[in-house]
């Protein structure tokens, strides 16, 4: 008796125990997933918080962490509408759903995997579904309307992760660039901008003061214009060889996404194929083993592989529709980016080759009407001074002869009613400069004898010499008399007239005069 009641007692503690460890609670940051025969057509049962008794041999348990898994997304080159590549690197923060039909999903394709791959497996889901939502909007778009780019990251990519019972918790875009710095550069047109209307305002101010302060400012904005025309010039040159550049790049990444999407595409086509395959191959089994009949299983192997073929030949479109559009895009990338290549090519002759022959001929234009117009300021010039010297010339000539017409027409008025007077007075006026002339031949000549070589006399008794010495003695007075009416002192050889009665006085030096026959 003693022995009953002792093992009846081991059995009640071994059940209690029994019990005891397949009774599972389930704590606040997991779910419990019960897995085997939970119901009908019910794969698992979830439970967030409470507890469950798991049946021995017919259903086993797992638990699903809650605890959120915070994901980067290194997200670069992604296409945005207006065709420039955008880098957007974000960080998401994501957790396993508590909603009842979420942690199904989540159970059926979450349980008993490491959190590196339910990391994987959200983080391709989020890039690509970013990349869906930049390629809808624009470069300014992404900028400006932070609020409308994180709605629509939050929608895409919520309802995308909710199919594999994920909740996006919280979404950190760090920093949006682009390739091209089209971003920063749209950073520096407003601030250019706003730099460019305070240099207007302050122009506006300094145009009311003074005349030259004006002046200044007008050269300072023509010059500010012309190096602004240089820099718009160069960015041309370097936004044309940006589409170069982005259009060959656009054809590449068309290509890789065309090609990455036809493989994505046909590997989700073979694994719902394998996945639609796996579920007919074991409702058919089922089949066989419940079915009565032969040819219901036949029935069912059939329609399997019928669906099999549909899904071979959905396929195989897919395959053929992804190359065509893999192969327009390609096309239509080469020609975009011929098209740019003959742009920069004629852009380049006419900065190379036809500007600089414009250069040319304009400067040998100006420098020949400069040549030009200096010689003829210099012949213009010499001919000025050429006339003004033969002017001047003439008009002193002219005042000459009208000062010298004046004073001849007053000494014929002086003359009266002797007109020989006149010319007399010019004589004499003329007088000083002949004797001086003649004093000029015979002053150093040395007198010391004077011979005179005569052929005797003549009819009076008389030779030359006598006759040339009387004459001379003669004309001396009449020639004192004239020297002294016109100022000149005669030499002392040939002697001076006596105050007395007027009579010539020979010096007392004579010259010896020998006549030889």
């Amino acid at each position: 008796m003693l022995g009953i009641i002792f093992a009846v007692v081991l059995l009640l503690v071994f059940f209690v125990i029994f019990v005891a460890t397949r009774y599972k609670r389930c704590p606040s940051n997991r779910i419990l997933v019960v897995y085997g025969k939970v119901g009908r057509d019910k794969a698992s049962r979830c439970l967030h918080g409470g507890g469950a008794f798991i049946i021995p041999l017919v259903q086993d348990f797992a638990y699903l962490a809650l605890e959120p898994m915070v994901i980067d997304i290194p997200l670069e080159g992604a296409l945005s509408l207006n065709n420039i590549r955008v880098n957007a690197p974000a960080t998401f923060t994501v957790g396993v759903s508590t909603d009842p039909i979420r942690m199904n999903s989540a159970a059926e394709r979450l349980l008993n995997l490491h959190p590196d791959q339910i990391r994987e497996q959200a983080q391709d889901i989020i890039l690509g579904q970013l990349r869906l939502v930049i390629a809808t909007l624009s470069i300014e778009e992404i900028n400006k309307d932070r609020e409308k780019f994180m709605t629509l990251i939050n929608e895409n990519v919520g309802q995308e992760i909710n199919k594999i019972g994920l909740d996006l918790i919280n979404v950190n875009v760090r920093d949006i660039t682009d390739e091209v710095g089209y971003i920063q550069a749209i950073g520096k047109r407003a601030a250019a901008e706003a730099i460019n209307r305070a240099k207007v305002e302050v122009a506006q101010q300094e145009r009311e003061g003074a005349t030259g302060e004006a002046q200044a400012l007008r050269e300072r904005t023509v010059k500010v214009a012309a190096e602004q025309a240089s820099a718009v010039e160069g960015q041309k040159l370097a936004e044309q060889k940006q589409r170069v550049a982005v259009a060959a790049l656009e054809a590449d990444a068309i290509k890789g996404e065309a090609h990455s999407r036809r493989e994505r595409e046909i590997a989700t086509a073979q694994r719902e194929a394998e996945i639609q395959s796996a579920k007919k191959e074991a409702e058919q089994a089922q089949r066989i083993r419940v079915a009565e009949a032969e040819a219901t299983a036949v029935t069912g192997e059939n329609t399997s592989r019928a669906q099999m073929a549909e899904s071979n030949a959905r396929l195989a479109e897919i395959q053929a529709d992804a190359t065509k559009r893999s192969q327009v895009a390609l096309a239509k990338a080469q020609e975009a980016v011929m098209l740019a290549q003959r742009d920069q090519e004629m852009a380049r002759l006419a900065r190379d080759q036809i500007a600089p022959q414009e250069i040319e001929k304009k400067r040998i234009e100006i420098a020949a009407d400069a040549e030009a117009e200096k010689r003829r300021r210099e012949a213009q010039g010499e001919a000025d001074a050429v006339l003004a010297k033969y002017e001047a010339e003439a008009k002193g000539v002219q005042m000459v002869m009208e000062a010298k017409a004046q004073g001849y027409r007053k000494l014929i008025e002086a003359c009266g009613s002797d007109p020989a007077v006149g010319p007399t007075l010019l004589l004499i006026e003329q007088l000083p400069k002949l004797v001086a002339e003649q004093v000029k031949a015979v002053q150093n000549l040395k007198i010391d004898k004077i011979t005179v070589w005569d052929q005797g006399t003549n009819g009076n008794g008389r030779n030359a010499t006598a006759d040339f010495v009387s004459g001379l003695i003669g004309t001396l007075p009449r020639l004192h008399e004239l020297a002294a009416q016109a100022g000149i002192e005669l030499p002392a050889a040939l002697g001076k007239l006596s105050e007395r009665n007027g009579e010539h006085v020979a010096g007392k030096k004579k010259p010896e005069a020998d006549s030889h026959g």
